[in-house]
């Protein structure tokens, strides 16, 4: 793990969606990071970061 997924993960936390979308753009991750925020922040949380560090 480097400084930029340590970056990744913080901003994860902070905002999920956009912890994805920097690393993967518009693509399938994002949209399910995005519901998932909308239906509830923690499982947003918990799906960007096991997609960021996977």
């Amino acid at each position: 793990m480097g400084a930029m997924t340590f970056v990744d993960i913080i901003l994860a936390i902070i905002l999920p969606p956009l912890g994805v979308f920097l690393k993967f753009g518009c693509q399938i991750e994002f949209w399910i990071c995005l519901l998932l925020t909308i239906l509830g922040y923690i499982p947003g949380i918990i799906y960007a970061i096991y997609v960021l560090v996977r």
